[in-house]
C-alpha cells in the first residue's frame, strides 16, 4: 500500500515537472515570436501609412507593391514636425515621433476642457507629424494634415490633403473606424470622399467653414457636404472633427502662415 502511494506521488511530481517545463517552454516560444515579429509589425504599420497618405493625395496606384510604395513616399512625400500652438515646425525625426506617447506625457500634451473637446479625443499632443507633398518639379502641391474624433461607436482617423495654400480640400481618406456598416462606415465611401474635393475650408473672414449637411448639400455651397444617410451622429462627429482640428487648438495657427505665404518658398 505505501508503495502504491510513493508510486502515485512521483507520478504526480513528474506530471507536474513536465508541465511546467511545458509551460515555460511555450512562453519562451511566445515571448520570442513576438520579439521576432515586432520589427515586421511596426514595418507594416509603416508602410499602411505610406499608402494612405499616397492615397489620399493620388498617388496610389491599384496592386502598387510595397517597394514602389516606399520609393513614391521617399520622392514625393516630406514628414514635418509641426508645432500645433505657434504653428511653426519643429526640429526632430518625425519617423519617431509616437502620437500616443505623447498624449500619456503632461509635458508632451494639453488636457482638453469641455468646451474644447468637442471631438471626445480629451488630450492633444503638442507637436504632431504632418506631410508636404511635392510635385515632379519638386515645388509644393499639398498638405496633408492627421485628424481624428469621435464617431457613434468609435475613435474615427483620416487624412485630409489640401492645396498648397491651405484653402481647399484636394482628398479626404478615412483609415481607421469602428461605425456600423453601411451607415456610418460610409466614411470611406469613394463616391462620399469624392464630395469632398474642391470643398473651401475658410470663409471670407477665415473660420472654419466646411459643414456635413443633413440630407443633399446645394450645389452652390464651396463648403457644404453631404450628410452620411441614417448616420447623424457619425456625420456630426466628422462635422465636430473638422471644427476642431481648422480652429485654434488644432492646425488653425499653422493654416493662417500657410494662408499667409509661408510655404511659398518650400
Amino acid at each position: 500500500m505505501a508503495n502504491d502511494k510513493a508510486k502515485n506521488n512521483n507520478s504526480m511530481g513528474k506530471t507536474l515537472t513536465v508541465v511546467v517545463l511545458l509551460c515555460l517552454i511555450c512562453s519562451v516560444v511566445v515571448a520570442g515570436a513576438a520579439v521576432g515579429l515586432k520589427a515586421r509589425q511596426q514595418e507594416q504599420r509603416l508602410l499602411d501609412k505610406q499608402r494612405n497618405i499616397l492615397d489620399v493625395v493620388g498617388l496610389l496606384t491599384p496592386k502598387m507593391e510595397a517597394t514602389a510604395v516606399k520609393n513614391a513616399f521617399t520622392a514625393r512625400i516630406i514628414p514635418r514636425l509641426l508645432d500645433l500652438a505657434s504653428g511653426d515646425f519643429v526640429n526632430g525625426d518625425p519617423t519617431k515621433f509616437d502620437r500616443a506617447s505623447a498624449l500619456r506625457d503632461d509635458q508632451k500634451s494639453i488636457a482638453l476642457t469641455p468646451e474644447q473637446d468637442i471631438v471626445g479625443i480629451k488630450r492633444r499632443a503638442n507637436v504632431v507629424e504632418i506631410y508636404l507633398v511635392r510635385n515632379e518639379q519638386g515645388q509644393i502641391s499639398n498638405i496633408v494634415l492627421p485628424v481624428y474624433g469621435s464617431g457613434l461607436w468609435s475613435m474615427m482617423y483620416a487624412f485630409v490633403a489640401l492645396d498648397a495654400e491651405g484653402q481647399t480640400v484636394k482628398g479626404i481618406s478615412y483609415y481607421e473606424q469602428g461605425e456600423t456598416p453601411g451607415l456610418g462606415g460610409e466614411v470611406e465611401n469613394p463616391a462620399w470622399r469624392r464630395l469632398w474635393v474642391g470643398k473651401k475650408l475658410f470663409d471670407a473672414q477665415g473660420q472654419p467653414a466646411i459643414r456635413v449637411v443633413k440630407g443633399n448639400a446645394s450645389a452652390d455651397d464651396p463648403s457644404a457636404i453631404d450628410g452620411l444617410s441614417g448616420a447623424t451622429i457619425t456625420s456630426k462627429g466628422v462635422q465636430n472633427t473638422f471644427v476642431f482640428w481648422l480652429g485654434e487648438n488644432g492646425f488653425g495657427p499653422f493654416l493662417k502662415k500657410v494662408r499667409a505665404g509661408v510655404l511659398e518658398n518650400g
